[in-house]
């Protein structure tokens, strides 16, 4: 009796071990296939997005921006920061969005800034 009831738990063990073992591996090419997807962005677009705890596309929904434009960021941050002032009656929250969304727009204009120099530096070749 007690040699099945072994042998029923070894069983049990291997089961749920291969099943935990095929779901790490699912979860680790997943981890992969997003880390890769990041990595297309630039690394240091990333780190920003880390940094700021924005996206990107979150600073543009936030600023109602499609395109990085300077001009258009600086207009749209102007206004939401003015509507949402704290002594017109806005929310104090929605108005800490809005600067930390410029902040995370402004650093990634820096960075295609620093890249395009970094293109113009390199010689074809």
């Amino acid at each position: 009796m007690a040699k099945y009831l072994a042998q029923i738990i070894v069983m049990g063990v291997q089961v749920v071990g291969r099943a935990f073992a095929r779901a790490l591996r699912q979860e680790f090419a997943a981890s992969r296939a997003a880390a890769d997807a990041r990595g297309r962005a630039g690394h240091q677009s990333a780190a920003a997005s880390n940094l700021s705890g924005l996206s990107l596309q979150e600073a543009q929904q936030i600023l109602n921006v499609s395109k990085l434009s300077p001009e258009d960021i600086q207009k749209n941050y102007e206004h939401l920061f003015k509507v949402n002032d704290k002594s017109v009656g806005g929310s104090f929250y929605l108005q800490s969005k809005v600067v930390r969304a410029k902040e995370r727009l402004d650093e990634e204009l820096r960075i295609q800034a620093q890249e395009d120099r970094e293109k113009e530096q390199t010689p074809p070749t």
